[in-house]
């Protein structure tokens, strides 16, 4: 058996918080130090590692606190960051470890890598990419933080950047699809736990590469083996494709 570690959860009262607590309370191998939400006082020095399904405040916030006491490390899965935060978050990274997801799942991130390689594959004149995302009513953000990672794996193969290739949102009168161009459409709507679909359409087919979300506890389950990952590791920003040796080091 593995050895014993403290975590604690932040943003436990939310959809995610209550999965990971769920995770954790099973397993023999966690004591859960400390629950807390945004707001709220903790000791996170009882802490070897913070689970954190929040908000992009109340995360950079933790970050900030743990990155002065040196810390406990993090997994954070808080979407819909600015880049003043993503910045912060990067800050706190020099001085403790931080695993950061849009997305904890494995079938995600395998399908992360398809889409790099499709797009490196299918040339970029002839193949047009649309990514569709759907999850509940109650997500705040758009597109996904998965959504975007996909995004960003599709402009990788196409050795560019998301924020050159990206299309804006289709609305009126617009004129022709730009060739090249990565374009997002977003579903906000009851319980979905999270759909996620890549599609490459030329003008003679069609592939499509997808992932649906069964249980939200598959997250969950990713986000307590990233705590058990990098509780160990040096200081640094790390992300589901260095916890599951995808990623060369």
């Amino acid at each position: 058996m593995s050895a014993i570690f403290h975590a604690g959860i932040s943003g436990y009262r939310g959809r995610m918080g209550r999965a990971v607590s769920q995770v954790l309370d099973a397993r023999d191998d966690v004591v859960v130090a400390a629950r807390f939400d945004w707001g709220e006082t903790a000791d996170i020095s009882l802490c070897d590692v913070i689970i954190d399904f929040s908000t992009p405040d109340a995360s950079v916030a933790l970050a900030q606190a743990a990155a002065a006491r040196g810390a406990p490390a993090l997994v954070i899965g808080s979407t819909g960051m600015t880049p003043e935060q993503e910045a912060e978050i990067l800050k706190a990274s020099e001085t403790v470890a931080i695993v950061k997801s849009g997305n904890f799942s494995l079938g995600v991130n395998v399908l992360i890598g398809l889409v790099r390689q499709a797009a490196q594959r299918l040339d970029a004149q002839e193949w047009d990419i649309e990514i569709t995302e759907s999850h509940h009513r109650r997500k705040v953000d758009a597109p996904s933080g998965t959504a975007l990672m996909l995004g960003e794996a599709a402009a990788e193969g196409r050795f560019g950047e998301l924020s050159d290739l990206r299309s804006p949102p289709y609305d009126g009168v617009q004129g022709e699809r730009e060739p090249g161009r990565i374009g997002f459409s977003s579903i906000r709507a009851g319980g979905i736990i999270g759909e996620h679909s890549v599609l490459f359409a030329s003008e003679a087919e069609v592939l499509t590469l997808s992932h649906s979300a069964i249980d939200r506890s598959l997250f969950a389950k990713g986000a307590v083996a990233a705590a058990a990952w990098v509780r160990a590791r040096r200081p640094g920003l790390y992300d589901m494709q260095d916890v599951l040796g995808f990623r060369q080091a």
